[in-house]
């Protein structure tokens, strides 16, 4: 079968950029990542997954862009999914990949992390130490109370053409900030306390004086096990409405660049 091409990265406001035509055969190789965030799932193209999948795709984009092996560093690493799916999906083009958060998991020793560091992003005397080409915080943000206070942090350690990438669940603007009223009356510990719309994550690189080229949602509908979720074509129209609806469509994906 002929694999699908991955296109330059086209701007966030263009309607179809390149995330419609990214190959989807990625997950399709992540037996141990399934294991470890949906272990119940058996669909080839599980939309869960694409939280991964997007990530993935604008780390090698970054590498195509720069042409050598990238300085990674991730922050909010739970068991390292994330690496490990980049490394299951077959992709080496890395110098270093560091791990960072408060509780470095026994998991994290498989997964091929160069450095971990234990540390705690809440502490107002938190830094990174080196420089990097690409800063991961993939579903971490809406766990904080201010987490512009961590993009602002983040942006100094990026070298210039650097990207940060992350996501979280979407909310239109209308409501976000009723919402995260809300969900912080009743969050449990290290729960969800922050809520973001498309807008709010614009303002949030403004802020830090990155420049936001890429924003996409993902889907219309994710139900464990749906068996539409072994046709690409199904998978596809997610992303659709993901780019077309991006506060309507469950969670959102990002990139700043320095």
């Amino acid at each position: 079968m002929k694999e699908e091409t991955t296109p330059t990265l086209i701007p966030a406001t263009t309607p179809l950029h390149a995330a419609w035509n990214w190959s989807l055969s990625s997950l399709n190789e992540q037996s141990w990542v399934k294991n470890i965030s949906d272990s119940e799932s058996s669909t080839h193209y599980p939309i869960k997954l694409l939280r991964y999948w997007f990530m993935f795709n604008l780390i090698k984009e970054q590498q195509q862009r720069l042409g050598r092996p990238l300085r990674v560093c991730e922050i909010g690493v739970d068991r390292g999914q994330m690496r490990r799916y980049v490394q299951d999906a077959g992709f080496t083009d890395i110098a270093c990949w560091e791990a960072v958060d408060y509780k470095l998991q026994a998991e994290l020793s498989e997964s091929g992390y160069t450095k971990q560091i234990q540390a705690n992003v809440d502490l107002p005397e938190f830094a990174l130490a080196d420089k990097y080409d690409v800063i991961i915080v993939l579903h971490l943000l809406e766990h904080l109370f201010e987490p512009e206070n961590l993009a602002m942090k983040l942006a100094p350690p990026l070298e210039n053409g650097g990207i940060l990438i992350g996501g979280f669940p979407a909310v239109p603007q209308i409501i976000q900030t009723y919402r995260q009223e809300k969900i912080r009356k009743t969050a449990a510990n290290f729960g969800h306390v922050s809520t973001f719309s498309p807008q709010r994550v614009k303002s949030m690189a403004a802020s830090c004086g990155l420049t936001m080229d890429f924003l996409s949602g993902t889907y219309m509908l994710r139900k464990r096990n749906f068996f539409l979720e072994n046709c690409k074509g199904w998978v596809r129209l997610n992303l659709l409405w993901g780019v077309l609806f991006p506060a309507l469509s469950g969670e959102i994906y990002w990139q700043m660049r320095k």
